[in-house]
């Protein structure tokens, strides 16, 4: 969800703050154009109100974290807690004064809410003008990736064949990541609290979205869509030893306290969704929120962001997109090592999983 970014978020998402960035959309305000007179629609109006903040008397207290419970099974990761992004958007969207396309995310946002485990994904009829802007966000990105993707990252890529001239669904690359990895998609109506797509990880789901960005701006989003989830997340997905590393968060994840929650959080995003490896004496991208982004894609490549060591066990810097791209990439040696490290770090949390549960996300 997962998160989020970039011409995305990718955040798959685990931030209310982050924001998708992209670069170079110079041509894309005259196609639009010509695709909305197609379709019989005008171009999107922008609009903004002003919201007053309450004294600090009438705010509320602080309330004390409620007691968590450790889910035993996909059943039990609650898919529903949606902190934002979802159907209702704050102003300062893009698609916050488009009448048409806030309802369109509501009724896409239904469909995800109305789904049950073990069913079919519905598939989402997408129209010209979210084809349009899904088709030009790849072509955009897939120059960049023979030489800044990393190897796992191009191996999927040319297997899935995604094609600009449709959107792909949900049901079949959840069946894709099956028969790879053994890994599942589960759809979500926005961006879920931390705690519960954390957790989904530990049972080797994904929680993605599946409505589209706006489309005035293509290379920009305040949040994971289908676009970031596609591109980004679902080719490292196929490849099992990146999953031990995001499987290796879930996991530590059931058994955080809230703080530790936070904490896996921020080493979510500087892995899963901004994280390189080294490769053939460089670095390549291997995390979503760089992979979905052109411009974050070139800001990694031209050497001017630092690069620190991963290490589950130290403070992770604070999470921020608001003052543009990465400054800093979180490196690893491979995909096994930080896998090592989160696995070593889950066993020094409080909360020890029961054998029952550990079971069922297959460490027993």
């Amino acid at each position: 969800m997962a998160v989020l970014t970039r011409c995305d978020l990718t955040i798959s998402a685990l931030s209310s703050s982050q924001s998708f960035r992209g670069g170079r959309c110079s041509t894309w305000p005259t196609q639009r154009r010509r695709i909305q007179l197609q379709a019989g629609r005008g171009p999107v109006a922008s609009a903004g109100t002003v919201s007053e903040t309450p004294p600090a008397a009438s705010m509320p207290q602080k309330a004390q974290p409620a007691p968590f419970k450790i889910p035993k099974s996909l059943s039990e990761v609650d898919n529903g807690k949606i902190l934002g992004f979802g159907a209702e958007l704050a102003e300062g969207h893009p698609g916050f004064a488009d009448e048409a396309y806030k309802q369109r995310r509501v009724d896409i946002c239904k469909i995800a809410s109305k789904h049950e485990i073990g069913a079919p994904i519905p598939a989402i009829e997408y129209t010209a003008e979210e084809t349009a802007v899904w088709s030009y966000v790849m072509n955009e990105l897939a120059e960049l990736f023979p030489a800044h993707a990393c190897s796992e990252f191009l191996a999927s890529w040319r297997e899935l064949g995604f094609s600009p001239r449709r959107v792909p669904q949900l049901q079949e690359v959840s069946e894709f990541l099956r028969a790879r990895s053994g890994w599942q998609i589960r759809p979500v109506a926005g961006l879920l609290h931390p705690r519960d797509f954390l957790n989904g990880l530990a049972f080797r789901t994904f929680h993605s979205t599946q409505y589209m960005r706006h489309g005035a701006d293509p290379c920009w989003t305040p949040e994971p869509d289908i676009v970031h989830e596609m591109i980004g997340h679902v080719p490292m997905l196929a490849h099992p030893a990146f999953c031990q590393l995001a499987h290796a968060i879930g996991v530590a994840s059931l058994g955080a306290d809230e703080a530790q929650i936070w904490h896996l959080t921020k080493c979510y995003w500087y892995t899963v969704e901004f994280g390189v490896v080294r490769e053939g004496g460089g670095v390549k991208a291997f995390g979503a929120g760089v992979l979905s982004s052109y411009g974050e894609m070139k800001n990694m490549a031209s050497g001017r962001a630092g690069l620190r060591e991963f290490d589950p066990f130290q403070k992770q810097p604070k999470m921020s997109y608001s003052d543009g791209y990465q400054k800093t990439y979180t490196v690893l040696d491979s995909f096994e090592d930080g896998a090592a490290k989160l696995e070593a770090y889950c066993k020094t949390l409080h909360v020890p999983l029961s054998d029952e549960v550990r079971q069922a996300v297959g460490l027993a």
